[in-house]
Formats: structure tokens, sequence, C-alpha cells
């Protein structure tokens, strides 16, 4: 069978393929050969600027549309050339030696991909690739998430909300504030995340710069890579490297997602949970099915579906980050095809970050229930209670609390306020006793 989104085995290219098709201009086969030849075409640009050999100002922007205008047809040609060398960074090598070739530059032709290794193309078209993700469509979307759960903690900050704490009724809330819990947890693990550089490696065949020393040994290589690397590229040279870079900068930004992805899951498992509680109905689509059976359903489906592929996207991150920081001597090969699937649990997140946001969006506050919930549950302001008899020195109002509240039945207002009727305590006391209720007793 052709492949498509029909016969895709995996979903992010089957499913899900129209949610995440701009994906591909990072996470595909495709995307990695444009990047790579991305480095290639600057790299050879940056030698000629650096008195290597001379280029004309006006031909730059013709070598640089080289990667711009990177075609699918171009990509082939180099999964061509690959399957005779059977080295996928040489036939972008040798693809654009053929190009140079066609544009005039014959002459220049072997200052491409001068004394580097494959990694200091991988390690530094993967960062980029990662860092242009992450910044271009990760942090804007998780953006725009955090932005629509400021617009509901802010609409929301005044609905008193019965807590829960152990699954038991607690001290009452907001609803709001309980909304800025998660946007203050999100909102640290991201900067946490951009404090994290975007590491390249890029000093030849075992980090030493051997054959660049051994060509030009008056030049300061580590000083030229560091100009190129971040200069360029934007990106951190690593030092001290083997062949390859060491990837804990890497992990650790997978850790980084997924500690947010964690955070998100728990905040899914509340959504849903209010939704059960019937603290917020959905708004409905007529034309959509909740159950094959049950006609009466309307089901958390988004904030079910995000848990999910949170849960997927995780367990990759982990293996990621477990396993890339780790390679035999100076390289083992184990990071080349690990490193091809880094595209999927961002994929995953991405979906995450899209069926929250649609959840959200269908949300219909139901402030009747959140009442009844509050209503019926008065032993919840004896904590309020018994603290203001401990100022007032009142003997052992705990124990009198906990004997009230946790009796055979349960607490009402009247119940409550015969309660404090017979307290040996001022009127003026008792008044303030009696005002406090489950709708008021909210704290800050």
């Amino acid at each position: 069978m052709q492949l498509q989104p029909l016969t895709a085995v995996s979903p992010i290219d089957g499913r899900y393929r129209g949610q995440l098709e701009g994906l591909a201009d990072f996470f595909s086969e495709y995307a990695l050969i444009r990047y790579r030849m991305r480095v290639e075409v600057e790299y050879f640009i940056f030698l000629s600027q650096n008195g290597f050999f001379k280029i004309a100002k006006k031909e730059l922007p013709r070598l640089r549309d080289i990667y711009r205008r990177f075609t699918l047809e171009q990509a082939q040609q180099v999964k061509d050339r690959e399957r005779i060398t059977n080295h996928d960074v040489k036939a972008v090598e040798y693809l654009l030696k053929e190009i140079l070739e066609g544009m005039g530059q014959g002459d220049h032709r072997e200052w491409v991909h001068f004394a580097l290794t494959s990694q200091d193309i991988n390690n530094t078209a993967i960062p980029l690739i990662w860092k242009e993700a992450v910044d271009g469509v990760y942090r804007t979307s998780l953006g725009s998430l955090l932005d629509q759960l400021g617009v509901l903690a802010k609409k929301w900050k005044d609905i008193p909300m019965l807590a829960r704490t152990h699954g038991q009724p607690a001290s009452p809330t907001r609803l709001g504030k309980e909304i800025l819990v998660f946007c203050e947890r999100l909102e640290g693990q991201i900067a946490l995340l951009g404090q994290i550089p975007h590491m390249a490696k890029f000093g030849g065949a075992t980090g030493n710069f051997n054959a660049h020393i051994a060509a030009y040994p008056e030049k300061d290589w580590p000083a030229l890579a560091d100009a190129f690397v971040q200069g360029i590229l934007g990106l951190h040279r690593a030092r001290h490297t083997t062949q390859i870079e060491a990837y804990d900068h890497l992990a650790a930004q997978f850790d980084a997602m997924k500690r947010i992805n964690t955070i998100l899951t728990d905040f899914c498992r509340d959504m849903w949970t209010y939704i059960s509680m019937d603290y917020f109905t959905q708004k409905i689509n007529p034309q959509e099915v909740g159950s094959s059976a049950m006609p009466h359903k309307v089901n958390p489906i988004d904030f079910e579906n995000a848990e999910g592929n949170l849960g997927v996207a995780n367990a990759l991150f982990t293996h990621l980050s477990a396993k890339l920081p780790i390679s035999r001597l100076q390289r083992d090969l184990t990071d080349s095809t690990v490193l091809r699937n880094i595209g999927v649990p961002f994929g995953h997140t991405m979906l995450a970050l899209f069926s929250i946001s649609k959840g959200l969006e269908k949300l219909i506050l139901n402030p009747g229930r959140i009442r009844a919930d509050l209503d019926q549950n008065w032993a919840v302001v004896a904590e309020a209670i018994q603290t203001i008899l401990r100022r007032e020195k009142y003997p052992r109002p705990y124990e009198a609390l906990k004997e009230l509240t946790r009796g055979s039945g349960p607490v009402t207002r009247e119940i409550l306020h015969r309660f404090i009727d017979a307290l040996k305590v001022s009127s003026r006391i008792k008044e303030t006793l009696k005002a406090i209720t489950p709708h008021n007793y909210t704290g800050i």
C-alpha cells in the first residue's frame, strides 16, 4: 500500500497527520537532510568569509537559496546517493558539491565539509532543528494555552468551591485560584526549560580539531568553531567532546518537557474529575456521539486524549533522556537511530496541547452544583471556628469540633449554629463564628 494517513503505521503520520503536518518541516527525513544542507552551506560561506578562499558577496544569497529552496526531489537525490555510499551525511556533501559545480563554484568544491566529520553536521543540525521547533512551535502553543488558563482564572476568581484533600471535603477554595496553581507551575518549568542551552559539537573526528590543525596549524580553530556555532547557527558549542556531543543538555530539555507534561497530566485529571462531579458541563455538538450505545453520554474526551498523549510522550522522553548521554568510548552509533525519533514525543505533546485547549473551550461552569456542594458540607468551617476559639483561649476547641463534625450524620448550618450558641463565649464572638459559611471561608 502507498503511504498515506490511512496506511501509516504511526498515528503521528496517520490519524493525526492533519493536526501535525507542520512538524514535517522539522522532524521528517526531508527536514533532517535540509538542515544538514543548511549547516554545510553556512560552513562553506563561513570559511570563505574567514579568508580560506574567496566568494563574491553577490553569490551569498544564491548559496543560501540552496537550503532555503531545498526540494523534495533534491532530498530524494540524497537518498539515492545514500544507497550507494551507505552514508547519509556524505550523500549530502556530494549533492552540494554537484550543485556548486552547476553554479560555477566548482573550484571551491573541496571546501565543502572541510576537516569535518559527519557528527559535526548532525550535532549542529539536530540541535538547530530542536531549537527552532521548540521556540517556534512548542513554546508558542504552550504560551497560548497559558493565556487561555489565565483568562479562565480571572473569569472564575470569585467562584467559591469546596476543596478536596484525600478525596474528602476540605477548607473551601476558589476556582480561579486552583487554575492559577497550574499557571504558576507551568510558568516555573517553562522558565527552567528556557535556561537550558542548545548545545552543539563542532570539533572534528574525535573532538580535537586534528585535521584542522594538520592543514592550518596557525589558525585558532576553537575560536573559529565558536564563531560559527554560536554566531552563525545560534547554538552553544561544547568545548570538550568525543566524536559526538554528549547530549546532557538535550536530555535536560527532554526532562524539562516531561515535567511540563506531568503538570498537564495532573491538570487533565483534575478537569476530568470536576466534569464527573458536574462542576462543569460541556458544550454539545449535535452531530457528535458520546457513546455507541448510550445516547445521553457527553464524554470529557479531550482531557482523556490529552492524558493519553502526554503519557506516550513522557515514556519516549524518558528513554531519550536516559539513553542519549550514554555512548561507548569515543562514539557508538546508537544515538543516530534514537535521535530520529525526537519528533515523536514532540508530536504527542503537541496533540495534548491542542486537546487541552479544545477541552477548555467546551467547558460550561455549573455554579448551582458548586454551590450545592458547599451547602452540603458545613463541617468544613470547623477549622475556622476552632482556630478563632484557640485565639480566645477556649479550652480544647479542636477536640470539641472534632466530636461535633465526626459524628454519625452530616453537619448542617442549623447544627453548627446550635453548637455555637452553646459555647461559653461572648455574643460578639458568636456572631463572628456564625458569619462564617462554606461560601465565604475561602481565604485570600
